[in-house]
């Protein structure tokens, strides 16, 4: 086993005290901020010890060669990988001419502090150098949610024991030396000093570098300025090279005198604008986070996630620990979305270089259900940026024969840059994943706007993709052949139960937008004949079904496949793919995540009660959750058919994924994806709430362990309060426009004045058995 972060337990805060360099790498993720257009990984302030530097910007990119054993046509040929831009965050302290280092000398106290409510990272460090010499280090960071490009750092040294000799210097310091994931030398050629010095200036308290990466073209430029309290200019310098500007103050500070300085750094980026046009943005940026100042950035900070958490909050009773890490995970979600208009959402968020940077199908299915009922404004940028990659999806459809738009299985501008061919190019399901969320979210905002601007198109291209890439068979049935689902352990199979309920979902809501929206439908040269072929393909759709068992098949003739051998499977062969071939697991009965299971949480209509208990029975003692998406979607259905223990459990482990990193792999980044299925188990899985169409739906119910769930959505313009506890459920308005909602089957309008109902008596469906070593996370 290895050392994992131990966390001080608080309800608004995340608090790591003592230092512990083995975690280090995992900190750093757990720390980061981020507003979605910049991240900051939770370095130190001295730049060193570091796990891995990070400073990301949305969208920028760096390409490299893709490694093939062998060639074929339709291969994507350049991958895209996210750069670590321009560090600005690094502050450097020297005491009596030694530098401040937390390897070195001793740190007798040293606390970092994430705090949900106010946005910034807080650190408290007292450190007594190799001399016995005792600084005291504050320091608090934020990225600025209400100015986008603003990044600003509050640093204060005090001497402890004597008066002291202090130099300080900050810097942007560029092409920092990140090792490369994994072994690729083609990445790790494209990751081996990727900016391009353009330009270098420093004035004053300032300074500014631009640069562009070698082979994406793209242009960055980073600037900082600083306020320092009773310091003179003349104990001040500053220089710009290339890679390097550097502002260095030296003082001399008596015992109880503080060093306070505050630095302002600001970023751009383009892949059009000039060196001037963007030195020119980052000097505005910087000059008007000095006109606001500290004070006023930390205050309307704070204003913003108020609004936020009003609407977005989730308390429960019962679980302390578990109430942080929810709030961790909306926290995290919200910095991954916030201000990314018009930027993909990664895996990862702006938390680290995991998956390359890639955003995949989790935006769509995962994180946007939590940003269209908190954050709509969000969730639509989020849509914007898939639409302004729509021409970059149908080139990618006529490339492969086909008609319509084929969106990237993993990207980060549009072009699909994934090298392996059945779980990338075959898993055509990322395209229907768009449409049902471009559907939802106009159904669960009314924004006719943007179903005008956006949404008509990319459901009516979507849709002519599925007649292109389906086929009726000579009994009339519409079939999709050849593709994977998200269960990445069977591949390149026909009709994947998920692909066909979700392209089938696209069908239906193409030819329902075409027919609200004509004038547009005429634009897109849509015709009567192409919604009939439309309509006609969702109606016979093939759903895979074994009446023998009495389940739904995953795919076509998956009961019919070996079963995979769990009882001499080692717990130490987990995960499956990092041990065993591919070629072994395509031919078993062995589920890498919820698909089937997945299904049936977004296409529910599609399927009975009875049918929900069986299938779930059956694909449990299947699913091995060798992939950070399983729980969410396992969780949200053990709630539907009744297994809310099982739920709960489910819950605990997606929620506390990287906090008690149950993966191993959280010194690589956050999973954002799964930390927004922490919102999916407790508004969808002991909420209940289900939205087809415009109809809003809950049927909450809670595990034993859980004495109540309180939380807010959005719906069409009106906030929603649900309040639920053992016996009953109270419902809300806090602000909008009386609704009609749907409470365990039973109608009702709510307006004014709350509603509570009680809660019917929760079924007991049949016990589930889970595959060897594979139970639910549960903490000692």
């Amino acid at each position: 086993m290895t050392a994992r972060a131990e966390f001080q337990i608080a309800p608004w805060e995340l608090r790591w005290c003592g230092f512990d360099l083995d975690v280090l790498p995992d900190i750093e993720s757990i720390f980061a901020l981020s507003n979605g257009h910049i991240g900051l990984r939770g370095n130190l302030d001295e730049g060193e010890p570091v796990g891995t530097p990070g400073t990301y910007l949305n969208g920028l990119y760096e390409h490299h060669e893709l490694p093939y054993a062998e060639g074929g046509y339709g291969y994507p040929e350049d991958g895209q990988t996210i750069v670590n831009v321009t560090n600005g965050k690094t502050i450097q302290l020297f005491v009596q001419d030694a530098p401040m280092d937390m390897r070195y000398g001793r740190v007798i106290e040293h606390e970092h502090v994430l705090d949900f409510r106010t946005g910034t990272l807080r650190r408290d460090t007292i450190w007594a150098s190799q001399t016995g010499r005792s600084v005291r280090i504050r320091s608090e960071r934020l990225v600025s949610f209400t100015q986008r490009a603003v990044v600003a750092i509050r640093y204060e040294v005090e001497p402890l024991d004597s008066d002291l000799e202090l130099v300080v210097q900050s810097d942007l310091l560029a092409n920092e030396a990140v090792a490369p994931p994994g072994s690729d030398p083609r990445l790790a050629a494209a990751l081996d000093r990727p900016l391009v010095a353009e330009f270098a200036a420093a004035q004053k308290r300032s300074a500014v570098l631009v640069h562009h990466t070698r082979r994406s073209g793209l242009r960055v430029a980073s600037a900082m300025d600083h306020q320092l309290d009773n310091v003179p200019d003349n104990v001040c310098t500053v220089h710009a090279e290339q890679d390097l500007a550097r502002m260095t103050v030296a003082v001399d500070l008596a015992k109880g005198d503080v060093l306070r300085m505050t630095k302002f750094v600001a970023y751009g980026w383009s892949s059009r604008r000039s060196t001037p046009a963007l030195r020119a943005q980052v000097d505005a940026a910087l000059a008007q986070a000095k006109q606001t100042g500290w004070d006023q950035l930390v205050a309307r900070q704070r204003e913003y996630l108020d609004a936020f958490w009003s609407h977005a909050d989730i308390e429960i009773e019962g679980d302390v620990e578990l109430q942080q890490a929810i709030r961790f995970a909306l926290f995290q979600v919200l910095q991954a979305g916030a201000r990314g208009e018009s930027r993909p959402i990664s895996a990862k968020g702006l938390t680290g270089t995991g998956y390359g940077g890639h955003a995949f199908w989790d935006t769509e299915i995962f994180v946007l259900p939590v940003l269209t009922h908190t954050m709509p404004e969000a969730a639509a940028a989020a849509l914007r940026w898939r639409h302004s990659t729509l021409e970059r999806a149908k080139r990618r459809a006529r490339e492969l024969a086909h008609r319509g738009a084929m969106f990237a299985w993993r990207t980060i501008n549009g072009d699909e840059c994934s090298g392996y061919w059945p779980a990338g190019t075959a898993a055509p399901h990322v395209t229907a994943d768009i449409a049902y969320a471009t559907a939802q979210y106009v159904a669960s905002t009314g924004d006719e706007q943007f179903e005008t601007d956006y949404g008509a198109e990319l459901l009516v291209e979507t849709a002519r993709l599925w007649m292109s890439l389906g086929h009726h068979d000579s009994t009339g049935q519409f079939r999709i052949d050849g593709v994977t689902g998200p269960d990445e352990y069977t591949a390149l199979v026909d009709n994947n139960l998920f692909t066909n309920l979700m392209a089938q979902h696209n069908l239906t809501e193409a030819v329902a937008v075409c027919a609200r929206r004509p004038v547009e439908a005429r634009r897109l040269g849509v015709t009567a004949q192409e919604t009939a072929g439309w309509r006609d393909a969702a109606t016979h759709m093939v759903v895979p079904y074994n009446p023998d068992l009495g389940v739904h098949e995953q795919s076509e003739s998956f009961t019919r496949l070996a079963h995979w051998d769990f009882a001499r499977t080692p717990p130490s062969s987990y995960p499956l793919l990092l041990h065993y071939p591919y070629f072994e697991l395509y031919r078993t009965q062995v589920v890498k995540q919820a698909d089937l299971t997945l299904a049936m949480y977004l296409r529910g209509d599609a399927f009975t009660a009875e049918e929900k208990t069986r299938n779930f029975e059956y694909y449990e003692a299947l699913t091995v959750r060798d992939s950070s998406l399983s729980a969410c979607g396992q969780g949200v259905l053990a709630a539907e058919v009744g297994h809310l223990q099982l739920a709960y459990d489910y819950l605990v482990e997606t929620a506390l994924i990287d906090l008690h990193n149950l993966h191993h792999n959280v010194s690589s980044g956050l999973h954002i994806a799964a930390l927004a299925g922490t919102w999916m188990v407790c508004v969808a899985g002991f909420g209940g709430m289900r939205q087809r169409g415009t109809e809003l739906t809950f049927a909450p119910a809670l595990p034993n362990t859980l004495h109540r769930l309180k939380f807010r959505i959005l719906w069409r313009g009106s906030c929603l309060a649900v309040d639920v506890t053992a016996r009953e459920a109270t419902y809300a308005l806090q602000g909008g426009e009386p609704m009609a909602l749907t409470h365990h089957g039973q109608p009702f309008t709510l307006g004014a004045d709350p509603v509570t109902l009680p809660l019917p008596e929760p079924a007991s469906p049949p016990e589930v058995t889970h595959p060897g070593n594979c139970a639910p996370y549960r903490r000692a």
